[in-house]
């Protein structure tokens, strides 16, 4: 005694040929390029709670996108500043150790054919005082020889 005017509820309903609507994935509900849905998977999969949310993974999936831009935005300036069009690893390394933000977050952290930051220890340095002295000394030697005496 069901009425024919009702739509039929649960699996039964859908069975009808209506017209299906498109899938629309969490990500682009979201408003973003990191998959929601396997972040999703991945925290349930992982066991690291007894339940999940449904809002954790797009937060989670929100904030990895972001440091990701960040590092490779750092990384494409410094890939510009070498005049390289493609970011290698050390340009990704000279980026996260010269952002303090990112070196903090990362300073446990070692990049695989990254090098170390260009850095020489002060003290190692000529002082311009020597230097001063070392270009005058350089200018009196000629004059020098041709003053002194010359023995034959």
């Amino acid at each position: 005694m069901e009425a024919t005017g009702k739509a039929k509820k649960g699996a039964a309903g859908r069975r009808g040929g209506g017209p299906k609507k498109k899938a629309v994935s969490k990500s682009v509900k979201a408003g973003l390029q990191f998959p929601v849905g396997r972040i999703g998977r991945f925290l349930k999969k992982g066991r690291y709670a007894q339940r999940v949310g449904s809002g954790a993974p797009v937060y989670l999936a929100a904030v990895l996108e972001y440091l990701a831009a960040e590092v490779l935005e750092l990384a494409g300036n410094a890939a510009r500043d070498n005049k390289k069009s493609r970011i290698i690893p050390r340009h990704i390394l000279l980026a996260v150790r010269n952002d303090e933000e990112l070196g903090k977050l990362l300073s446990g952290v070692t990049i695989a054919h990254g090098g170390v930051l260009p850095n020489i220890n002060p003290i190692l340095l000529p002082k311009k005082n020597e230097k001063a002295a070392a270009a005058s000394e350089a200018t009196k030697s000629p004059s020098k020889a041709t003053k002194s005496p010359r023995k034959s």
